[in-house]
């Protein structure tokens, strides 16, 4: 079948060589703070907790943002026009994305995302409800600088980037400008932005969200050990380990850690740390926006013209914006 019957291509994938995810591995285990970056949390079972994390009562982002969309879907598609491209950043088990395909009505579909199994799984469901629609998975890290493959660089189509789940909270405010900017550079400069951003609230929803009853963020945020061992050939034991998060106001972020439970050396093919019990590894921070600093951010990345969309409660905020 052709593209036009609907049928998805070969996965493109443009991930990190494993020696470069096995370089910045080691240097986030070495540093003075140990680190391991968020996207490597995404492995197939890492996403298939995630997609737990999401029906969790405690995890009131997914619930929300769909609920913004559904009720203000036709006023979205009116902003953002209809038979563009969609290209769906983080793009998961790519039902965010499909919820809107009847309004959006894209002329092909992008999804893009770090664990190139869980996609491939996901885009061939998914082209079987919607066989007219083009598709052009894309296995790709885009937390760094990126631009689109070659396959989907038609420049008679409009752009739209989907880039939902406040996924953009991962990254600290100036690195968000920076990767808003690299969004606007992938679009021409004549792309438009569809986001879901979470704003502040109370410290005790945000760490319950973040640290549930029945402990699968715990466990999703362990797997990341798993993925560790296996790019890096480590031989992280995750019962030394417990998960940890809190809210910095201060920061105005949710902080995740990974806490020693007893003194332990880690050790690699050609290195070794010590962690004292009580050591911290940094996984994840997660910054929460008031609707005034995300316009703000949006402004100095390049995108004006921007509409938002919020919850009755305003817990969560979509936003529509284009580039200028």
């Amino acid at each position: 079948m052709s593209h036009a019957e609907g049928t998805a291509e070969r996965i493109e994938t443009k991930s990190p060589e494993q020696a470069a995810a096995r370089d910045e591995l080691i240097d986030g285990l070495c540093r003075p703070r140990a680190c391991i970056a968020p996207k490597y949390f995404y492995d197939a079972l890492g996403s298939q907790l995630f997609e737990a994390i999401c029906q969790l009562d405690e995890y009131y982002l997914t619930r929300t943002e769909a609920a913004i969309f559904a009720q203000h879907a036709a006023a979205i598609a009116e902003a953002t026009g209809v038979g563009a491209t969609l290209i769906d950043l983080g793009a998961g088990n790519c039902a965010k994305a499909a919820s809107l395909f009847h309004v959006l009505q894209p002329c092909s579909y992008v999804p893009v995302d770090i664990s190139v199994a869980f996609l491939r799984g996901a885009v061939e469901r998914l082209k079987t409800s919607y066989p007219h629609i083009p598709m052009h998975p894309v296995g790709l890290d885009f937390s760094d600088f990126w631009v689109l493959p070659a396959s989907v660089q038609d420049g008679h189509a409009k752009k739209l980037f989907f880039y939902p789940g406040s996924s953009l909270g991962n990254f600290a405010p100036l690195e968000a400008a920076k990767f808003l900017t690299r969004i606007r550079a992938a679009g021409g400069g004549q792309g438009t932005l569809l986001l879901g951003i979470d704003l502040v609230k109370p410290a005790e929803e945000l760490e319950a969200a973040y640290d549930d009853a029945l402990g699968v963020t715990a466990a999703f945020n362990l797997n990341a050990l798993r993925h560790v061992n296996r790019l890096l050939g480590s031989d992280f034991q995750l019962r030394d380990w417990q998960h940890k998060a809190a809210f910095n106001a201060a920061q105005s972020r949710v902080e995740m850690y990974l806490r020693a439970r007893r003194d332990l050396t880690v050790t690699w093919p050609g290195g070794a740390r010590m962690f004292a019990r009580g050591a911290e590894i940094h996984t994840e921070y997660s910054y929460k926006y008031s609707q005034s600093a995300i316009l703000d951010l949006l402004r100095r990345s390049g995108f004006g013209d921007v509409r938002c969309w919020s919850d009755a409660n305003n817990r969560y905020l979509v936003c529509h914006a284009r580039a200028t």
